[in-house]
């Protein structure tokens, strides 16, 4: 029921924000739905992220209720910055909705990352077999009757972070020439990274490299869950923040304008919460 209901509201924020990209008065009000929606999206997933043990977007689905609140506030007032934010995120939509809501495409490119991620685990000598066309299964453990297995699903294909880029990128000042070449230092560094990341990933839990406090994950089911963990939702976290910071800084130095557009941005949510706490704990009184 609740995968259900996270289905519908996701589908809700992508309609939505698709509509703020076709002119008119109803711009703002569905800019609100969708970024309502996507932070109920979040929320809506804190069960599952907890199950996982995953701690990123716990904290992010958290940390931007405030902002939240504030872009609901600027868009009614027709805030110029923010609805250049609307725009990259419409933009970012525009280009992952295609992969995550027709099957034919999302699984095209899933089987992409597939064949070349078993390129990467071959090259470095990792033994494995396909479990099934997208899932990869590594050796029988010693002592057990099974090995690890680790699906390769759309979440696994970097697409997210490059819909998330070039959103940005979609944004700022530009010639197209330029946006070409800025496309091309999006995608290929985050894909290639990722085609290393699942690899590793693989690798580290079908060999059980990780097997550091295992009893945080007492289920049966969830037995040498520790591994992945360690593998996906830690390292592999880490560097994808190093991997976003690091094409980010590129796209800075070659487009200086994105600094400026980004900073303006920023200084809206950054002014805002410190009115927002202000009223909220009430101003610190000088002596």
């Amino acid at each position: 029921m609740l995968e259900q209901l996270i289905e519908v509201v996701v589908i809700l924020s992508c309609i939505a924000f698709l509509l703020f990209l076709i002119p008119g008065r109803h711009q703002n009000y569905v800019a609100i739905v969708g970024w309502v929606a996507m932070e109920a999206v979040l929320l809506l997933m804190l069960p599952e992220f907890y199950a996982e043990g995953n701690f990123v977007y716990p904290l992010i689905a958290i940390v931007v209720i405030p902002c939240i609140y504030i872009t609901v506030k600027r868009l009614l007032a027709n805030d110029y910055n923010i609805r250049r934010l609307t725009y990259a995120a419409s933009i970012a939509y525009l280009i992952y909705a295609p992969f995550a809501f027709i099957p034919a495409l999302g699984n095209w490119l899933i089987s992409v990352v597939v064949a070349l991620v078993a390129d990467v685990l071959t090259a470095i000598g990792t033994p494995y077999t396909m479990y099934n066309w997208n899932t990869f299964m590594g050796e029988v453990i010693p002592g057990l009757d099974f090995g690890f297995r680790v699906e390769v699903v759309l979440g696994c294909t970097g697409i997210q972070a490059i819909a998330i880029l070039l959103g940005v990128v979609a944004i700022i000042p530009s010639s197209w020439k330029r946006k070409i070449g800025l496309f091309f230092l999006v995608t290929v560094p985050i894909f290639a990274v990722n085609i290393f990341r699942n690899a590793y990933v693989i690798t580290a839990y079908t060999q059980q490299w990780y097997p550091w406090f295992q009893e945080w994950f007492p289920e049966p089911e969830m037995y040498g869950y520790a591994s992945f963990f360690w593998a996906h939702n830690v390292f592999c976290e880490l560097l994808a923040l190093a991997v976003l910071v690091g094409v980010a800084f590129a796209l800075f130095k070659l487009n200086p304008m994105m600094v400026t557009t980004l900073r303006d941005i920023g200084e809206v949510y950054y002014y805002d919460l410190i009115a927002l706490r202000d009223n909220i704990f009430g101003r610190k009184k000088s002596e």
